[in-house]
Order: C-alpha cells, then sequence, then structure tokens
C-alpha cells in the first residue's frame, strides 16, 4: 500500500433520499456483456466506453432530459459509422449521434447504442478563397469562423452556442441564430453534405454521379423520394402550405420544401438532411456557402418600459436595414447582471423592462453612416426609459461596448438558468409568429405564463418574429410536472391556432415538441414526414422517437431531476460551453461531465452499486486528470470554475500524513528548491533513465499521483547564482519564479537564461530591476494550491505577500514575475487564503508578469536590431484569464516578421508538474495545436512560462522558449 494513500470515502456525498430518476442498479457493471464484446470485436476495444460512469457522463445534453446509453461508441471515420449501422440493423438496435451536446430538447440522447462524433470529426478546410469552407461536423461554429475571418468570410448559421456548437448539430438542426432568420440559415447555405445511409450507404451530393450512383445503391429509396414529391406538386395547397411554413423560421418536422426545392433523389436528399435531427441520415461532412465579414459596426442597447413596447419597435429598425434586433426581457437583464462585463446596475431593474439589441452591419464606413442615419431617424418615435445609470439609449462603434452587449445576450440561457432556484429543471422553448404580430405574441405569453404560475424569463431573434423563453420547475415533484404539461398544451395551442406560428424556429423539433408535431402540420402534412422516415429509415434504427413520436405524453417522459451538490456546481445547466476550452475533454471527462457524474451520485442511496462505481472511476477520470487551469471558468456564462471544485476534492482526499508533509514542504522550501535543483542537474549529467528509474519506484511508494514521471528531454538546472542588480535606482522588483531558479532555457539554446535576459532588457531600456537576495525558498504557492494543500498555500501565501511587501517598498515599486501562471498566483489565487492583515498588504502591491512589463515599459525603449521570419506563439492559459494575451503578441512581433498562434491553440495540460503526473493528459490536450505547428516550419517557436514550454516542446518536438529571450536576441547590441 502506497505510504499516502487517498482519505477513503473522502468523495462520497451526503446521504439523501434517492432520486426518481437514479440511474438503476443494473447498470452498475456498464454495458451489457454480449453488447459490449461485439462493438469490441467489431470497432476495437479503445473506441467502446462501457463502465457505468462512462454512460452516465454522456447521459445528458442541454435540454431537461436524461436517458442513459448502452454503451457509446468514439468513431473515428465513416467506416465505423457504417459498420455500426451495419451491426444496428443486423440486432435490432438503435444509434443516436452526439458531437457538442449543446441541443436543447434531448436529441444528443440515446438509450441504445449513442456515437460521438466530436472527438475524431474536427477540421476545416477553406474554398475558393473563402467563399465556400469544408467543415467536418465535430468543428464548433466559432474554430470555422477563425479560419475564414483571415479571408473577410462568415458562416451564414449563428447561434448562440457558437462557442461549442458543432456544425453536424447546426446543420441536423438547422440552427440559425442572431442574423440568420430564413435566408442565411444552414438550409439556405448550403452547398453539399456528405451522408451515410442507415444502410450504411454513403452520398457526396457534389459528386456529378451522386444521382447514378445512389440509384444502383438504393433504387427504392430513389422511386420513394421521387413518388413522393409527385404527391406534394399534385396538391397545390399543400405546395402553398409548406411555402408558406418557411416564410417565417420553422424547424418542425422535416423540411417537406426539400422536395419542392430539390429535382433528384440527391438534391432532395441533401435539403431533408437539414434539420432531420440524425433521424435519417449520418452527415459526415459539410461544404457551406460563406457570407461577407462586415467589419464596420453600429449598434445600441435600447431598453423599453415592457416587452409588448419594445416589440413594436422592431418593424422600425427592420425597415432601417437592422441585421439584428434581439429582444430581451426584465428576467433576462436582471439575470445577465451576473455575467462578467455586463453592467451590475442591471440587476435593480424591474421585471417589466425590455431591451433590444439593434446592430447594423457594413461593408465600408459610408455604407454605415447611412444606417447610422437611419438608425437616429427611428429613435425619436420611440418610448425609451433609462432606468439606470449605465443605460444610455445610444448606438455606439466602440468594440468593447458591443461586444459587452452580445455577451449579455449570449448568455441568455446559460445566465437565467444559472440564476434559477437550485434543485429546478430548465426548459427552453422556442418559437415564432408573423414578425407583424410579434408584439401581440408578447402579451400574449406573458399572460399565458402568469395564468400558469410561471415568471419566465424572454428574449428572442426579435427581427424574425422569433421568441425563446425558459421555464424552471422540480422535475421530481409530480405535481410541478403537471402544471408544465398543462403549459406546454395551451402554448402551442395558442401558437398554432392563434399565430398560425411556428412551435420550433431553430432549435429543431427534438423530444419536447414530437408530440405537437401534427397540431402545427395537419395529419396530411406529419404523414408525408412519417412516410419519408420509413422510407429512408425502414429499420427505425436512428434516432426513434427524437422528431417523430404517437405519444402525446412523450415531452413528459426523462425529464431529469437537478439534485444539489457543491455549492459552486449547482447553477450549471449542462449547456457544455465549457468543454472546447477542457485539455482533458478527450481523454477523461469535461467539466460538464464532471457535474453531471457528481450530480448522479447524489441521486443514489447509500451502498448502492451505482455510486461505488462511479466513485471508484472519479478519483482519476475527474479529479487526477484535470488540469486545474480552471479555464471553464471564463467560458461559463455563469462562471463555474470546475477547476476550483476538483482542487478541493484534491484536499478532502488528502489525509492528516500528506498535509502535514506539504505543509513542511513549505515550512523548508529554500531547502527543497536547491535539492530539486541539484537533482536536476543530476539528471543532466547522468541521463533520463536514472531518474526515470527512481521516480518510478517512488511512484509505487509514495502514490503516483503525488511522485512526478521523470521523462526524457526535460531541461537542465538553472544558473546556480542569479544575476547581480542593485537595489538604488530599480525601476522594479524583478521576482524570478522558483520554476526559473530550477530549470534552465532549451537545450539547444545558447545564450542567456530567463533572469539574465530580463535584467539585460530592462538595463537596455533604462528600466532596470533589482532581484531580492532572499527570494530563493519562497513561491508564488501555487504548486500547494493546485494540488488542494490548504495548510501549505496559507503558509506559503503569506510569506510571499509579506516578502513582496517589504521587496516592493510598500507596493510602491511594480513585482515583476517571470513566469505567467506565477503572476496569475500572486495576483489572484493567494489573496483567499491569506490572513486579514496580508490582504491588506497585498491591496496596495501591483504584480506585473513580465511579458506585460516588456510590453508596455521596455518595448517602446529598445532598438530591434534583428528579427526571425516567423514565430509560432502559445498563450499560456495564466495569461488568458490576466488578460495579458495582446502583450504576448506585441512582444513577440518585435521579434518576428510574421507571428501565428494556431486557432487550436488551448491549455498544454502540463500545469505545473500534472504533465509529469499524467503524461497522457499533456499529449490529449495538445494534439491539435501541435497538428497545426506541424504543418509548416516556423522560425521560433515561443511562450511565457518554463513548463508550457516543455509541454509543448514534448508536443511537436520544438524547443520552445519564453518570448523574453527572443526579444534579448532581438535587440542585443
Amino acid at each position: 500500500m502506497p505510504l499516502l494513500e487517498p482519505k477513503p470515502g473522502a468523495l462520497r456525498p451526503r446521504p439523501g433520499a434517492p432520486a426518481p430518476d437514479r440511474v438503476p442498479d443494473r447498470t452498475a457493471a456498464g454495458t451489457p456483456r454480449t453488447l459490449r464484446e461485439e462493438l469490441t470485436a467489431l470497432l476495437g476495444a479503445e473506441k467502446v466506453l462501457w463502465r457505468v460512469s462512462d454512460l452516465v457522463r454522456y447521459a445528458t445534453d442541454a435540454s431537461p432530459y436524461r436517458f442513459v446509453p448502452q454503451v457509446v461508441v468514439v468513431a473515428e471515420d465513416v467506416d465505423d459509422v457504417s459498420a455500426v449501422l451495419s451491426y444496428a440493423r443486423g440486432r435490432r438496435r438503435e444509434v443516436v449521434f452526439r458531437a457538442a451536446g449543446t441541443s436543447l430538447n434531448g436529441q444528443a440522447q440515446g438509450e441504445d447504442i449513442l456515437v460521438d462524433v466530436r472527438r475524431h470529426w474536427r477540421g476545416v478546410e477553406v474554398l475558393d478563397a473563402g467563399r465556400r469552407a469544408r467543415i467536418r461536423p465535430g468543428t464548433t461554429v466559432f474554430r470555422a469562423n477563425a479560419a475564414l475571418a483571415r479571408h473577410g468570410r462568415v458562416l451564414g448559421p449563428d447561434p448562440a452556442s457558437a462557442v461549442a456548437c458543432t456544425l453536424g448539430g447546426v446543420v441536423a438542426n438547422n440552427s440559425s441564430g442572431m442574423t440568420a432568420g430564413t435566408r442565411r440559415n444552414a438550409y439556405r447555405t448550403l452547398s453539399s453534405l456528405t451522408l451515410v445511409l442507415p444502410t450504411g450507404t454513403v452520398v457526396d451530393t457534389a459528386d456529378p454521379l451522386a444521382d447514378e450512383e445512389l440509384a444502383r445503391a438504393e433504387p427504392e429509396l430513389c422511386r420513394g423520394l421521387m413518388e413522393i414529391k409527385r404527391d406534394i406538386e399534385a396538391d397545390p395547397a399543400l405546395v402553398a402550405r409548406i411555402r408558406a411554413k418557411y416564410e417565417i423560421k420553422n424547424t418542425t418536422g422535416y423540411r417537406l420544401d426539400a422536395y419542392l426545392d430539390g429535382s433528384t433523389p440527391v438534391e432532395i436528399l441533401r435539403g431533408l438532411a437539414v434539420g432531420s435531427e440524425g433521424t435519417l441520415v449520418f452527415i459526415a461532412e459539410v461544404v457551406l456557402d460563406t457570407l461577407p465579414l462586415d467589419r464596420e459596426l453600429s449598434s445600441a442597447l435600447l431598453f423599453f418600459p415592457s416587452l409588448p413596447a419594445a416589440a413594436a419597435a422592431v418593424p422600425l429598425f427592420n425597415a432601417a436595414g437592422a441585421l439584428a434586433v434581439e429582444l430581451m426581457d426584465g428576467n433576462t437583464l436582471r439575470a445577465a447582471a451576473g455575467v462578467a462585463g455586463v453592467p451590475s446596475d442591471w440587476a435593480g431593474l424591474s421585471r417589466d423592462t425590455a431591451a433590444l439589441l439593434v446592430e447594423f452591419r457594413a461593408p465600408d464606413a459610408a455604407v454605415r453612416a447611412e444606417y447610422e442615419r437611419r438608425a437616429a431617424a427611428v429613435l425619436p418615435s420611440l418610448e425609451l426609459v433609462a432606468p439606470v445609470p449605465s443605460v444610455t439609449n445610444a448606438f455606439t462603434r466602440d468594440p468593447a461596448v458591443i461586444a459587452g452587449y452580445w455577451k449579455a445576450r449570449k448568455a441568455f440561457v446559460t445566465a437565467v438558468g444559472g440564476a434559477r432556484p437550485p434543485g429546478t429543471t430548465l426548459i427552453t422553448e422556442d418559437f415564432a409568429v408573423p414578425p407583424s404580430r410579434l408584439a401581440e405574441a408578447c402579451g400574449a405569453l406573458l399572460a399565458l405564463q402568469a395564468e400558469h404560475g410561471f415568471d419566465a424569463a424572454v428574449a428572442g431573434h426579435a427581427a424574425h418574429g422569433n421568441l425563446h423563453f425558459l421555464l424552471a420547475f422540480d422535475a421530481a415533484r409530480p405535481e410541478d410536472v403537471d402544471r408544465y404539461a398543462a403549459f406546454m398544451e395551451a402554448f402551442c395551442r395558442l401558437t398554432v391556432e392563434r399565430f398560425d406560428g411556428s412551435l420550433k424556429a431553430e432549435h429543431s423539433t427534438g423530444r419536447n415538441m414530437a408530440p405537437f408535431l401534427e397540431l402545427e402540420w395537419g395529419p396530411r402534412a406529419t404523414g408525408l414526414m412519417w412516410r419519408t422516415k420509413r422510407l429512408i429509415d425502414p429499420e427505425g434504427v436512428l434516432a426513434p422517437r427524437i422528431l417523430l413520436d404517437r405519444d402525446p405524453r412523450a415531452h413528459l417522459r426523462g425529464l431529469k431531476t437537478i439534485p444539489q451538490v457543491e455549492a459552486v456546481a449547482d447553477p450549471c445547466i449542462e449547456c457544455g460551453f465549457c468543454e472546447p476550452a477542457c485539455p482533458s475533454g478527450d481523454l477523461t471527462t469535461t467539466p460538464r461531465q464532471r457535474i453531471v457524474l457528481r450530480r448522479e451520485m447524489t441521486r443514489q442511496p447509500p451502498g448502492s452499486p451505482v455510486l461505488d462505481g462511479l466513485l471508484d472511476a472519479y478519483g482519476h477520470d475527474a479529479v487526477d486528470t484535470c488540469a486545474g487551469d480552471s479555464l471553464c471558468g471564463p467560458a461559463c456564462p455563469v462562471g463555474i470554475d470546475t477547476g476550483a471544485l476538483m482542487r478541493d476534492f484534491r484536499h478532502r482526499l488528502h489525509g492528516p500524513r500528506e498535509e502535514r508533509a506539504a505543509a513542511l514542504a513549505a515550512v523548508r522550501f529554500r531547502t527543497v528548491e536547491a535539492a530539486v535543483r541539484l537533482a536536476v542537474a543530476a539528471a543532466d549529467r547522468v541521463g533520463h533513465r536514472l531518474p526515470a528509474t527512481v521516480t518510478r519506484v517512488a511512484r509505487r511508494v509514495v502514490r503516483p499521483d503525488l511522485v512526478p514521471q521523470w521523462p526524457p528531454g526535460m531541461p537542465g538546472a538553472a544558473p546556480r547564482r542569479l544575476p547581480p542588480t542593485r537595489r538604488v535606482g530599480a525601476a522594479g522588483v524583478y521576482y524570478p519564479a522558483c520554476v526559473n531558479r530550477i530549470f534552465g532555457g532549451p537545450g539547444d539554446r545558447s545564450g542567456p537564461s530567463l533572469p539574465e535576459a530580463v535584467v539585460a532588457l530592462a538595463e537596455r531600456a533604462g528600466r532596470p530591476v533589482w532581484i531580492p537576495r532572499d527570494v530563493r525558498g519562497t513561491c508564488c504557492a501555487t504548486i500547494w494550491h493546485s494540488k488542494g494543500y490548504e495548510a501549505g498555500n496559507r503558509l506559503m501565501a503569506d510569506r510571499i505577500v509579506e516578502a513582496a511587501w517589504g521587496w516592493t517598498a510598500g507596493g510602491r515599486l511594480p513585482l515583476v514575475v517571470d513566469a505567467s501562471s506565477c503572476a496569475l498566483g500572486l495576483s489572484r489565487e493567494v489573496v483567499p487564503h491569506l490572513s486579514e492583515d496580508n490582504r491588506a498588504l497585498h491591496a496596495e502591491l501591483r504584480i506585473v508578469d513580465s511579458v506585460v512589463w516588456a510590453a508596455e515599459e521596455l518595448l517602446p525603449h529598445l532598438e530591434v536590431r534583428r528579427t526571425v521570419g516567423s514565430a509560432v506563439l502559445h498563450p499560456t492559459c495564466s495569461m488568458r484569464h490576466l488578460g495579458d494575451e495582446e502583450q504576448l503578441r506585441a512582444v513577440a512581433g518585435a521579434c518576428a516578421d510574421e507571428v501565428v498562434v494556431p486557432d487550436d491553440a488551448g491549455c498544454c495540460a502540463f500545469a505545473g508538474d500534472r504533465g509529469m503526473l499524467h503524461p497522457e493528459l499533456t499529449a490529449s490536450a495538445t494534439r491539435r495545436e501541435a497538428a497545426e505547428v506541424a504543418a509548416r516550419p516556423f522560425d521560433a517557436y515561443l511562450s511565457a512560462n518554463r513548463m508550457c514550454e516543455v509541454g509543448m516542446e514534448r508536443a511537436t518536438g520544438h524547443a520552445y522558449a519564453s518570448v523574453l529571450l527572443e526579444l534579448e536576441r532581438a535587440t542585443r547590441p
């Protein structure tokens, strides 16, 4: 047994009443044996996820539903998909495809075989100078637009979840967003698709021979599609009805206009695939026509006394040419006040207040000026109010202000959902009415909500008559479910019978609208949709009950309870916005999944075998392989820092002996630092094999998650002495981080050490720095903080702040820190752990990252004498938290003619020593960024933190160095 074994039972939740929707005991063993063995034989063990923890973490999306799959398949390519479909047909099983899991109506959940098409399905190829883009289905909208922006182009669909949702889901749901309307959505901008039919047949709709090949492979399908087309066209009233339904936004049911717009079976299939929610085909690749990226913006956030008053102004801005007119009610605005960057005084708005976010986008300044003239003519006629000081009711061109407006609007679901009462389930509804009747619809919706006892939040794409609203209720209470059911019945009848609207405008039918499909479309059109499903998927393999369901209460099945867990995680609505930022997402779990697993533990009764299985996996899959970078916090619209939660869990796992050892290391850190530096120097002399053997033995004796592995290629020791400096005349106090006092720079780079380079740069710029003689034995406390050692963290935090106070003469001089993670640690992370007196001292300190110091204080006074042709830059997580990326780019830009930040740059997950404890974590986290770096040669590989540089070197095979070392070389006389 290891010397420092984790505390048993430390993560077991408090006992509570078992939840009605808890995972049953029979699932504790995971996937049924036969199913698991057959799929493993078919695909390979690495593609089959079968443990109960795997099934639970995939059993949720951003919707109010929860269905547990029997197995999860991680498909790598079209061959895998075809093999799974063939297997499912032969075994009469069901298949659901899942990419980002941001769907709001349960489309990404299945009860049998769930296929992950996110992990291995990313990639963007820009075509025709940006006029088209070939995109794989696991690619986020944000990532695709990043590639297109360099060509001045953008995708038409712009959902609020663009940072997380993927193109496969966007097309499969015909998502549109703030500006897409009915003309810029996926259906209208789709060029071609590569599809996999339930039979396994692959169709590239761009292939000139596609119809000929499809007729040979699927003759009955081709005949059936053309027969339905003829039947529709023979009914003029039906044709007129179909055309009328798509004059406003509509994603309810299948796109019947595909039969009118397509003239061949392949063209019809292409149209039917859009909005089919994975129930007809698998979308393996899309080619989308793009649109010009108009960069000249003018925007306003205009406040009104009521929702109907705001809605009444929408037609005026539509007529003026606004591209976006977004509506937000008082509940939405108040909830958004908790979002970073949104005015805090919005919290004081009344629930009756409403606002319109109006935006004009133009290709040049002259067109923008004309739009602004039209907008100015509209404003005097509006009933505007200014209920709080931050409200201006004026148009602005300021990009930062405009970004803040959009941040508030895009946080609608997540911010409002995060502010809901604890333990309640969130329902997101989405409907459309003719834009001319929007004000009337707002009033009717508010009255209906009040009648059923809901105080919902309302927002929407007002320009297109498209409203969203959120309801919260307790799915564990039958009376709450009945209240929701009554509301839904009344709402659907109101939308259809009074407004002839769309029950789903852009979120697609999903589980919660499937029972009401016939109410909207009528029996004739609905019958054609069932006929389409039977024709393309006769065995019913693909996603049954997601779009078509004859059960009138299907929308009430599978509603998930939301048990209360740790307070920091309770606001989570499982939206998935955090997942693209998570470095462990392709290896173990994401922040959302960590919370989902925790909630399932809480649903289980004491002694449950499911609970035991989840706890057995959670230590490694959730706690140990969390990089702790906390990038999930900024990504989460309600600011949930799952990294902080995992650090708390690490603390809970520590036994008393382990905490005492960590505290002792803090007390004697000067000795520890010297010993580690000596060991690094020795390892550099004898080679990596001996230290690798020693650490391997130590990991077995102590505990694998405490003792790092010693990998090949680690840097050698830093120079034993720091460079001499003088306190007199110093412009700043330079604090070389302990990592730079222990480890040297890249082995293949001659020249000064990082401390020597910083001192030299400061001297050249006439802004000399002073290194205190007693820096050794101090640390920013991140070592203890990241591992959850509370006593050691407090001790070192107090020590460094007291020392910094003295070094900087009570904060009169800035403290310049040469590692971005340490700059973050000293400026922010130490604060909660300081004594009250030291917190007051800390408030007086000016802590500056050395790269920021170089960009703002040194660079203006330096002469660049030589540059390299190109440099690739790895921004660190800490710099992103601190907002220092622009300064990093500025310093790199002084050293290189071309600076490239990979589109897939993210956390390297080295995280101090976490990349040595779990090297597979860094390998997984850096895979996509490393592939971009490998696509072309660079003259320099730069970053701003030694351990991140080591991680990127391991990932790419190229030696990364501090950007300050490159700046020193560029300015050296």
